[in-house]
């Protein structure tokens, strides 16, 4: 039987980069674009009237701006338990505004985002659009059918039995906690860090796939949101307590030891599965830092990555978490870590925060 189409509304200010996406998405088999309107105030009156599956939401618009859209939209998604909510691909600038509210967008609950292409040569910028446009919404596409014919919301979960637990040893002996995630990452971040934190004192190592120039704009909302410090990593930054370092776009970030001191490490070697930073390179690297001392989670996100990194973590005594596929956006990330026999526990989101706190105990020193 044939699915029912995709069905999407589009948002932009601007008649041209509309007609620029209504024809893109023309192309993708599967894909009905319903609407097209030019202001947030529009696009929630449509969401309420005839709510599509997925909205192109560009965030920087006169008026009502698009994360002001974006949270109407969840409280008429709320207001309709019996429906799949309606997903959110964010549409930015390529400015530092850009950056800064597509963070807050991701972390708030959007699927993903495009940004809008702005080199000098118009068929090159209509080609990159049609690129990642069709990749975010074949991927938005697949996750809606495996979903159907309920979907789960990412944060509480009414999840099944999480995967079984392995031997976690003491609380406090876990002296370093490295996280990984990607597509819906920013998210599950924000819902797990406040729990973690609380009281942990051991300092946190975070790759989150996003590109260069955003990664500072996301440690600063996430430190608005939990007890750490969280600053983008410096290399040769000295590791602190009670601090979270982020992965800057675009480089590799690792953690070396010397004379007994942990300290972070940036560089440019080249991708790992695809991905600078790559959550494999500091997998390895966190392994040799803290010896049988590691706690390392895997969070939602697309691909594999992470995966290989957790034999040198298990070798090693590390315990690893990873999110279950109910309330992953992708369940990619965290489905590999799966498949490799090497997690201890997969665990719905709403219980990784508290089973990590209560894992780390009154944390450690670097």
């Amino acid at each position: 039987m044939t699915p029912e189409p995709l069905q999407v509304l589009i948002v932009d200010d601007s008649r041209i980069f509309r007609s620029a996406m209504e024809d893109a998405l023309k192309e993708l088999p599967g894909v009905r674009v319903v609407g097209s309107v030019w202001s947030g105030e529009k696009a929630v009156d449509f969401v309420r009237e005839s709510p599509p599956d997925l909205v192109t939401l560009d965030l920087t618009m006169p008026g009502r701006g698009g994360l002001e859209a974006m949270d109407e939209i969840r409280r008429l998604d709320v207001s309709r338990p019996d429906r799949p909510p309606v997903g959110i691909l964010l549409v930015s600038a390529l400015t530092e505004r850009g950056a800064s509210i597509t963070v807050e967008g991701l972390s708030r609950g959007a699927f993903d985002f495009i940004r809008k292409p702005e080199g000098p040569d118009p068929a090159a910028n209509a080609a990159a659009l049609r690129r990642e446009l069709h990749d975010k919404v074949r991927l938005f596409a697949l996750r809606r059918r495996r979903a159907a014919p309920a979907a789960t919301p990412l944060g509480p979960a009414a999840a099944g039995p999480a995967g079984p637990a392995g031997p976690a040893g003491p609380a406090g002996r876990y002296q370093a906690v490295a996280i990984g995630s990607s597509t819906g990452g920013p998210e599950a971040l924000t819902a797990v860090l406040p729990g973690l934190t609380r009281h942990a004192s051991a300092p946190l190592f975070i790759v989150q796939h996003l590109p260069r120039g955003m990664t500072h704009y996301f440690a600063e909302s996430l430190a608005r949101k939990c007890s750490y410090r969280v600053v983008e990593a410096s290399s040769g930054e000295q590791v602190e307590p009670r601090t979270a370092y982020v992965a800057p776009g675009g480089r590799h970030m690792v953690v070396r030891r010397h004379s007994g001191r942990a300290s972070i490490a940036l560089n440019d070697h080249p991708p790992e599965n695809g991905c600078r930073p790559s959550v494999d390179v500091l997998f390895r690297s966190v392994a040799e830092a803290y010896p049988g001392s590691v706690l390392a989670i895997v969070l939602s996100g697309m691909g594999d990555d992470g995966a290989r990194g957790l034999g040198p973590l298990k070798r090693r005594g590390a315990h690893v978490i990873a999110q279950d596929e109910a309330t992953s956006v992708v369940w990619g990330m965290p489905g590999a870590a799966v498949a490799t026999n090497l997690v201890d526990e997969t665990l719905p989101l709403d219980r990784i925060g508290p089973r990590a706190s209560s894992l780390l105990g009154a944390g450690a020193p670097p």
